[in-house]
């Protein structure tokens, strides 16, 4: 009896599919059981492809890419359809890829098989999706659309791993998962599930020519399906013993291939038989491939990440020693994209006289350049402080530096246009006395300082400033010096922690104000030395925490910038940091301020200065008056006199019956003296304003030059009765 007899007989086709030429061969068995005359024929693909059901014929390239490339069977159930759309019949197809390289080079292959018609559907009946290729496909499709989602979420490699773990396969779970990784010529266990820890002892370490599926998967490429432990045992003798006690009974192992290396293996293990049909072996096979990518994508992001954070870790400082009176926190946060790498920084640093410096700064930029600028400029200013040099000088000689230093790489680097544009820095220097409190500042475009006083007030601190660094060569930096009293706190940060969240200068200062006061009535209570600390984490969550959400600015397309905060404070009652005070006494709120002959501008800052100073005042038109008279007081120094005007504003006593007094001395020892202006006269009217707003009013000679002063008592308001 002929081969061909007996596969008639059993209702058995031959075929050949050649991809190069486009044509299929077919026996009669086979066209007839595609619905054609039984007889043997050579068609076009394209009439084979009008007998198979779409949905099926689409799945026939990955059937046959998945069997070349496991070196396998390539097997799949097809629905053979009439002229009118029907199903007349399902038939399993069995065929053999062969590869084939043509004459132009390109690699082809050739299916050689068998068509063998199945009982299921009946004939007859519409082109509806049997269970075969309708529900089980669509929960296929659907759980790779979740485990392809989920695994492109992971930002690590245990996210990826947690991830793997937890995929429920259509049809067929695993139960037990390893990841296997390759360094050099040996293989180890990454992470695995459904083992107890320990159980990976035998394979965390083992040689690449060792006799076990995984090892033999990365070194061929090639996935390895055992289905019976009859199977693993045959194939793999040696390695059976160890495998044996976990009792499964079937296996799969797949190589992890990205661009053409395989990285490692991937072991899925089942308690319940798996048979390893084609759609099981393509999904395992998708699963292995996004398992690759996305441990790929995690093993570069945490290697950048690594990186990065250790060079901005090296670049960071370590803030110095203790200073007996004095505790200082520092935060450092960078942007949220990019290589998480950018120019903002801050040191301390001891001085020979004693004293020691604080520096906060902002270098252009979000890259890899800004960070390099910013290590360099940082150890600059920290020689030059070292050196002796007073702030302003230390500002000017870095600002020279980082112009020079700019320069040579705009001459080193024509072909890289990034290289090229110039870069400039903000700057704020403050050289802090630990014995007095005395603060001198030096200021080069950076925001200025702000001051929680010891009652909760939270200043803006004004101070003169120059150019940022590096725009000028030669640029002047005038200081600017106050007194950070006992139980004050200071605030240093860059522009990152003001706008970040779509805010301005002026919403970002009032939403960090707002921390800064809420947190006074804790520090009141006395907190353990650690409150400086938690103090820099709550400014850090106003801006990055769960909170920055509802406190959005108006300026919602600004970026996210770098974030670094530094805060000084002066141990005394009432900062949280200090013994805490059993009955505390309201201490006095204070401030200080020079306005310069060349800078009459600062005057809108002295008004400003003095209603921050009384914002919960009493008598709003009582703050009116003292606005009213501080500038007169501090325009007369200016228009009248050759120095400059310094104001000092203090208000002591409980709420609601505080006793204010304003100074504003100059250097001129000529008094001032009531006149008697006309009616459209500009100017005279200082002391008039005094005497009919003031409480007390008088002027305190000097040794050079004098002090005039005002004081006002708090009037509560009294509800009205009518």
């Amino acid at each position: 009896m002929r081969t061909e007899d007996v596969l008639a007989a059993v209702a058995t086709g031959l075929w050949r599919w050649d991809n190069a030429s486009g044509t299929v061969s077919l026996d009669g068995e086979a066209a007839r059981l595609l619905g054609l005359p039984a007889e043997p024929v050579v068609l076009p693909e394209v009439a084979v492809r009008s007998r198979f059901h779409p949905v099926d014929w689409n799945e026939i390239n990955g059937i046959v890419n998945l069997a070349v490339a496991e070196g396998t069977l390539a097997e799949a159930r097809l629905r053979i359809m009439d002229v009118d759309g029907r199903v007349m019949r399902t038939v399993r197809s069995r065929s053999k890829p062969l590869e084939r390289w043509s004459a132009d080079g390109s690699l082809d292959y050739e299916l050689i098989g068998t068509i063998q018609e199945i009982a299921e559907p009946q004939p007859g009946t519409t082109a509806a999706h049997t269970p075969i290729t309708g529900d089980w496909r669509r929960s296929r499709e659907a759980f790779l659309l979740d485990a392809g989602r989920a695994l492109a979420e992971a930002r690590s490699t245990a996210e990826v791993l947690r991830v793997a773990a937890s995929l429920s396969m259509p049809g067929f779970n695993p139960d037990g998962l390893a990841v296997f990784g390759v360094a050099g010529d040996r293989l180890s266990v990454i992470g695995h599930h459904g083992h107890d820890a320990g159980d990976e002892g035998p394979f965390t370490d083992m040689l690449l020519d060792t006799d076990y599926p995984a090892a033999e998967v990365v070194r061929t490429g090639r996935a390895i399906y055992l289905a019976t432990p009859d199977d693993y045992k045959r194939r793999f003798p040696a390695t059976w013993p160890l495998a044996q006690r976990f009792d499964r009974v079937s296996w799969a192992f797949l190589p992890l291939i990205v661009a053409g290396r395989t990285m490692g293996a991937w072991m899925a293990a089942f308690k319940q038989p798996a048979s390893f049909s084609p759609d099981e072996r393509s999904v395992l096979t998708t699963v292995a491939r996004m398992l690759a990518q996305a441990l790929q994508r995690a093993g570069v992001a945490e290697s950048e990440r690594e990186l990065t954070t250790g060079l901005q870790r090296s670049m960071m400082p370590q803030l110095g020693p203790e200073i007996p009176g004095m505790r200082i926190a520092a935060r450092y946060v960078p942007t949220g994209g990019g290589l998480q790498v950018g120019g903002d920084w801050y040191d301390m640093i001891p001085l020979p006289s004693g004293r020691f410096a604080l520096v906060i700064g902002d270098v252009q930029g979000h890259d890899v350049r800004a960070a390099g600028l910013m290590g360099q400029l940082r150890i600059a200013v920290r020689a030059y402080a070292s050196e002796g040099h007073r702030p302003d000088a230390v500002l000017s000689r870095a600002s020279r530096f980082l112009a020079g230093l700019c320069a040579s790489a705009e001459s080193g680097a024509e072909d890289d246009s990034d290289a090229q544009s110039p870069r400039f820095a903000t700057c704020l220097y403050v050289e802090c006395d630990p014995q007095t409190g005395t603060l001198e500042v030096a200021r080069a475009g950076h925001p200025d300082p702000a001051v929680r006083m010891t009652d909760g007030t939270v200043l803006m601190r004004p101070t003169a400033g120059g150019l940022p660094l590096g725009i000028v060569p030669d640029t002047d930096y005038p200081t600017t010096r106050f007194t950070l009293e006992p139980g004050e706190t200071m605030m240093l940060c860059t522009d990152g922690l003001i706008e970040t969240g779509g805010h301005d200068l002026d919403t970002g200062w009032a939403r960090l104000r707002a921390v800064l006061e809420a947190d006074t009535h804790e520090a009141g209570g006395g907190h353990p030395a650690g409150h400086l600390e938690a103090l820099a984490d709550l400014l850090v969550q106003a801006v990055h925490g769960p909170s920055s959400h509802h406190t959005t600015g108006p300026l919602a397309d600004r970026r996210e910038d770098d974030i670094a905060v530094v805060l000084l404070c002066r141990e005394g009652a009432g900062c949280g940091c200090g013994t805490p005070v059993a009955h505390p006494v309201r201490p006095a709120r204070r401030t200080m301020l020079t306005v310069a002959q060349a800078e009459p501008e600062r005057i809108a800052g002295a008004r400003r200065q003095v209603r921050e100073l009384l914002h919960d005042w009493a008598d709003e038109e009582q703050l009116d008056s003292v606005v009213l008279m501080v500038s007169e007081m501090v325009t007369n120094v200016l228009v009248h006199t050759d120095g400059d005007a310094l104001l000092v504003a203090e208000a002591v006593g409980e709420l609601g019956e505080r006793r204010l007094r304003v100074e504003v001395a100059d250097s001129s020892d000529e008094l001032p003296h009531k006149r008697h202006p006309g009616e459209m006269a500009s100017s005279g009217r200082g002391v008039l304003l005094m005497e009919m707003l003031a409480d007390a009013w008088g002027v305190d000679p000097r040794g050079e030059g004098k002090s005039i002063w005002f004081e006002l008592y708090e009037q509560s308001k009294q509800p009205d009765t009518a």
